[in-house]
């Protein structure tokens, strides 16, 4: 099983699939990034592939069902048609006699780690959060264990395991926040499939904490626009993790489309100009070696500065894990060229993140 090899870093600098030289491949992706762009058609299948394999081993459905006379799920742009006794993409839905049935991810039941973060912490936001100025208080950090997407890359792919992860309501939740608590983020996997549990507490404690969000950005757009609305009121954020600008590299890293990313971003922006301080919305890209390279940062960074050129941007460093353990670390040579591309692009406010994972290899 490729996740167990966390640490081992073996990759080739040569392309199997068009001999090209010069750059990380990883064996499990079996292509250059390059190859990706310009031949989806030839490369994607085997991804496909292993992004199947990489579901079985949890018991998930290997792709989004689309079963024509399947019930939809509207939650997400995976968009679901759950066969009879079927899961969704996320696991936590299913077809029980023609009806959609929520397993957890509602109000009365979410599933989830949470933990007290001591402020100040290492939140893709730091930059620009009040909440690095906030010590002796707290962040109520809420893990949730469910995902839109299928990351090869994951970060945190234990989520996955049921092992540990609780079952609780909205309720219970918010009642976790007490007068030391600045702040709370709801992150994952993604909070995405589990938004009707999220917005419940949210609501719960808007007028108490600085509600926060850390996504994919996968989600329905009305979902979205009340998670914003409830940042803004509270003086919140959201940070959305753009993964890749490429629509086939995003399958490739991803097995979904990003079409819903994008698109929920630039409705995230459009709120923009009721409140400037602290900033509203936040993006992150994940370097990963070989494939979120320089032309892919520039081209995200475009997209943001056509939007916004002061939307905070943060190129976070690579850490080896799941299905790509094979590939080395971020460079700082790689970051610092990412770096350049951003603010050429027309961004003002770039920052490198997680630099104690950059090394000066390759």
């Amino acid at each position: 099983m490729k996740r167990r090899i966390f640490g081992e870093h073996h990759w080739q600098m040569t392309c199997p699939f068009c001999g090209s030289v010069g750059r990380p491949v990883s064996h499990a992706l079996g292509a250059c990034v390059e190859c990706i762009r310009s031949s989806p058609g030839k490369v994607l299948p085997p991804i496909l592939h292993l992004h199947a394999q990489s579901r079985r081993e949890f018991g998930l459905p290997i792709a989004p069902p689309q079963e024509a006379d399947g019930v939809i799920c509207p939650l997400c742009q995976n968009e679901c048609r759950i066969p009879p006794g079927g899961l969704g993409f996320c696991g936590l839905r299913t077809n029980r006699e023609g009806k959609l049935v929520h397993l957890a991810g509602i109000p009365r039941r979410g599933l989830l780690h949470w933990y007290y973060d001591p402020l100040p912490t290492n939140c893709v936001a730091d930059w620009v959060c009040p909440g690095n100025r906030q010590y002796g208080r707290k962040n109520l950090a809420v893990f949730y264990t469910a995902c839109s997407f299928n990351c090869l890359f994951c970060q945190n792919w234990h989520f996955r395991e049921s092992s540990g992860r609780l079952a609780m309501s909205a309720e219970e939740l918010a009642a976790q926040a007490d007068p030391r608590t600045f702040c709370i983020c709801f992150f994952g996997g993604d909070p995405t499939p589990q938004m009707p549990h999220a917005l419940a507490t949210a609501r719960r404690l808007a007028k108490k904490v600085r509600i926060c969000w850390e996504t994919n950005g996968s989600m329905h757009p009305q979902i979205l626009e009340e998670a914003v609305e409830l940042s803004l009121s509270s003086g919140g954020c959201i940070k959305f993790d753009l993964k890749a600008f490429n629509a086939d590299l995003h399958v490739a890293l991803t097995a979904t489309a990003n079409r819903r990313t994008l698109s929920n971003f630039e409705l995230a922006a459009r709120f923009i100009p009721e409140r400037r301080e602290p900033p509203l919305l936040i993006a992150s890209t994940l370097l990963v070696p070989g494939y979120v390279d320089v032309a892919e940062v520039s081209h995200i960074a475009h997209f943001i500065a056509r939007l916004d050129p002061m939307i905070p941007y943060a190129l976070l460093a690579f850490c080896p894990n799941f299905y790509l353990p094979d590939l080395p670390p971020t460079s700082r040579r790689h970051a610092e060229e990412c770096f350049q591309a951003a603010t050429r692009a027309g961004l003002t406010n770039v920052r490198i993140g997680n630099v104690h994972l950059l090394t000066n290899e390759y």
